[in-house]
């Protein structure tokens, strides 16, 4: 029996909303790829992720359809819950995409990653944060890895987002870090994302080719290795 731990990523003030994300602390326990991929196609949360080592923070990341090399909400997730772990914060994580530097600011859990390793999003800016709410899906059916937004206030670099990813399995993703990192870098400015259905992201541009995502998580406990998991929390 696989032992998972569901953690929502990117929670508003109170812990609620959030991003569902699988976590196997053992990773071990699970070496094939074939059944990680298995495993995290049945759980069906954006992500799941492996931790091959947890005091080096040595994870990998699988979506419902394919490993990737870094994702978001998956490595602010991972320093969460090692720095609970260990009892102490690590300095970064260890991704197929590159070393992953982390650290926390208050209750805010921040990573920064390699704009090279997120997945190629398409950014599309609506008239007003309204059109974002009454979306139904992206604009156009070639759109399968797309994040759509408008400005709520644009002078407080206050965002409104969704993000649609049936490229990788996930009809949309209710958080999605990796999109926010790259539009926070193509405006070129701190940004506080309202995501999905309440979910917040805090993005930034880092140094040149990188940017830096952050947010709060909060821990839902053990989920079934056969599928079931717990719901977010609104």
């Amino acid at each position: 029996m696989v032992n998972v731990e569901v953690l929502r990523v990117f929670t508003d003030d109170q812990g609620g909303y959030g991003n569902p994300l699988g976590v196997v602390l053992d990773g071990e326990a699970l070496p094939d790829p074939r059944q990680r991929q298995k495993l995290a196609a049945a759980l069906g949360f954006s992500e799941t992720i492996f931790v091959d080592d947890i005091e080096y923070g040595r994870i990998r990341i699988f979506t419902p359809a394919v490993e990737l090399p870094f994702a978001g909400h998956p490595t602010v997730g991972a320093a969460w819950i090692l720095a609970r772990e260990l009892g102490r914060p690590l300095e970064s994580l260890e991704t197929p995409g590159g070393i992953v530097p982390t650290w926390i600011d208050h209750e805010t859990y921040w990573i920064r990653g390699a704009l090279a390793s997120t997945p190629p999003w398409w950014h599309e800016r609506l008239p007003a944060s309204s059109d974002v709410g009454q979306l139904a899906g992206t604009l156009s059916p070639d759109q399968d890895a797309a994040q759509l937004w408008a400005w709520v206030d644009e002078g407080a670099g206050v965002v409104r987002a969704r993000t649609f990813a049936a490229r990788f399995g996930v009809p949309e993703d209710e958080a999605c870090g990796s999109a926010s990192m790259r539009l926070a870098a193509a405006l070129g400015r701190a940004i506080t994302v309202h995501h999905g259905k309440g979910s917040v992201i805090r993005a930034k541009p880092g140094p040149p080719g990188t940017a830096d995502i952050g947010g709060r998580v909060v821990s839902d406990g053990p989920a079934s290795a056969t599928g079931t998991k717990s719901s977010a929390l609104t």
